[in-house]
């Protein structure tokens, strides 16, 4: 039964992810559609992170109030119809709030999902079933940019895709014929201990979520500047995440086996390396382009994996829930400062500020993993 919830969990994942991923690039390009500037549409994406951030105190407690399918049946709800009032009043402040809301609802379906996933493993197969997840999870994130092409001439029905999606991610949780899992024995654990205890994840989790969050809600809009067609931009945004289902378990499988510091200071520097060449890519192709922007995330989207891995083998049993809290926490304030530097890069730099900006966060990580590694 363990096996058949962990399946049905991760279609719930799956359908949340495709409606999530086409959300947040659709909010971008018709931001800049609409003559938002870089600069506001940064401000407007980066309501999500700061809706993320409130997530990460509300939603344990919601859940520990109602129950899990109870608080995912609610944040479902109001994030589906959060989507559906957007095109209703295309303004940057509305569009702020929406997304703040966004922000909020959606992170607490992820913290749902994923607390369920952990209760039903066991650790035996809790490493194939992270990776699974993040598999999962990086594949319909990319598969979502692909419906940036419906034809769309109402302004409705796109918007209308993403609340179907995210609606429908509700079923498979409410018909999961399981109990859900509950959890107990964890202590609160403080950003000092954390840092005490591996200060490379403390800031491997702010810097994935500063670049992260700068690619995903700016990304649609760089690929506009740089000339490339709507198609050739869902094509740019979808192909890093898939390119991740590839990439994900051999990293994670080197990184099992040699020094975590090591790995993530190798794909950091790599990472920035290929963000500064693609900027010397101008007036190349479209597909040369895509190319590189496609390596780049292939290599540096799970970092963050990484980062969490390494703060677990640093960390005792009873720690573990309250430092993945705290992580999260870290990764949202990231969040919530990469669209707004970014859109500041952008607006100052034009489109090469964006490749700036990842190159910048990727070499200060790998600055700091090699440090860490001379240090322990």
């Amino acid at each position: 039964m363990a096996h058949y919830s962990i399946w049905i969990l991760l279609v719930c994942v799956g359908l949340l992810c495709i409606g999530h991923g086409l959300h947040g690039s659709l909010v971008a390009v018709i931001a800049q559609s609409s003559d938002f500037g870089p600069d506001v549409t940064g401000l407007v994406m980066s309501g999500y992170a700061a809706g993320l951030l409130v997530s990460s105190f509300i939603t344990p407690r919601l859940v520990r109030s109602v129950g899990h399918v109870r608080a995912f049946a609610g944040l479902a709800s109001i994030v589906s119809t959060a989507v559906l009032l957007m095109p209703l009043w295309v303004n940057a402040p509305f569009w702020l709030a929406m997304r703040f809301v966004s922000g909020l609802c959606t992170s607490g379906l992820f913290i749902v999902c994923e607390s369920w996933l952990n209760g039903a493993s066991s650790n035996r197969n809790r490493g194939q079933m992270l990776s699974m997840y993040m598999i999962v999870t990086y594949g319909a994130l990319g598969a979502g940019q692909l419906l940036l092409n419906v034809t769309d001439t109402s302004g409705f029905a796109r918007f209308i895709i993403v609340s179907a999606l995210l609606s429908l991610s509700l079923v498979p949780l409410i018909l999961l014929p399981a109990e859900a899992p509950s959890i107990e024995g964890a202590r609160p654990v403080s950003i000092e201990e954390v840092w005490r205890a591996s200060p490379l994840a403390v800031v491997g989790a702010f810097a994935c979520g500063l670049a992260q969050s700068g690619f995903f809600a700016m990304g649609a809009v760089f690929g506009l500047t740089q000339g490339l067609a709507l198609v050739y931009v869902s094509i740019m945004m979808a192909l890093p995440p898939i390119g991740v289902i590839f990439s994900q378990y051999p990293i994670g499988w080197i990184s099992d086996r040699f020094d975590r510091r090591t790995v993530i200071m190798l794909l950091s520097a790599v990472s920035a390396v290929i963000a500064a060449l693609t900027m010397l890519t101008d007036g190349f192709t479209p597909m040369l382009f895509i190319g590189m922007v496609t390596v780049f995330g292939t290599l540096s989207l799970p970092l963050y994996s990484l980062v969490i891995a390494h703060a677990n083998d640093h960390l005792v049993k009873e720690q573990v829930l309250g430092a993945s809290a705290k992580l999260v926490l870290l990764y949202g304030l990231g969040s919530i400062l990469g669209p707004l530097t970014v859109g500041q890069f952008m607006q100052s730099m034009g489109g090469g500020g964006f490749l700036a900006f990842n190159a910048l966060v990727y070499a200060a990580l790998a600055g700091f993993a090699f440090w860490r590694r001379l240090k322990r």
